[in-house]
């Protein structure tokens, strides 16, 4: 599950999956963010909105997931 940064191009939606980690030395949480392309077919959702998607085959050479329609 991720939130909806940028729409790049059609039917394509850029998603921000954000998780936190705990320093092995300094025990000292902090973030880390990755970012995926993901395939919106129907481009039913906008910057901002939560999104869940799942692996699938390649769409292109970058999107490789594919967004669970939850709207």
């Amino acid at each position: 599950m991720g939130k909806v940064v940028s729409i790049p191009g059609a039917k394509t939606i850029k998603v921000a999956v954000v998780r936190y980690q705990l320093h092995s030395k300094y025990r000292k949480k902090y973030k880390i963010t990755k970012y995926f392309l993901v395939h919106d077919e129907q481009s039913a959702y906008a910057v901002g909105d939560e999104v869940r998607f799942v692996a699938s085959r390649p769409k292109s050479k970058q999107k490789t997931f594919e967004v669970v329609l939850e709207k």
